[in-house]
């Protein structure tokens, strides 16, 4: 069953062409929030400004490194036969990383 959260084109890591392009995509966006990001702070903008673009670059950073974070806990999760010890203390590793 697929969750509602989940983006419907991450339930695995991006291996296929179509998931890649759609990852890279995201990452091209997120790519230019920084770059806008950047020029504004050249530009001496002011602080109020550069926080509301610097709280849509993180949520857009926070968001895809979530929907990547469920689709490796599932495909973790969905090993047969049963995900290895390794494999579970990698992906508890993530959680730790994506948590802090």
């Amino acid at each position: 069953m697929t969750p509602v959260t989940a983006a419907p084109f991450l339930l695995h890591m991006p291996h296929s062409a179509e998931d890649k392009r759609r990852a890279i995509t995201r990452l091209r966006r997120i790519q230019g929030q920084a770059q806008a990001l950047e020029r504004a702070v050249e530009a001496g903008t002011d602080c109020a400004p550069i926080l509301q673009q610097l709280a849509a670059l993180r949520g857009a950073v926070h968001g895809l490194m979530a929907d990547l974070l469920d689709s490796h806990v599932r495909e973790v999760l969905a090993e047969t036969p049963a995900p290895s010890p390794q494999s579970i203390e990698e992906t508890l590793a993530l959680l730790r990383s994506y948590l802090k």
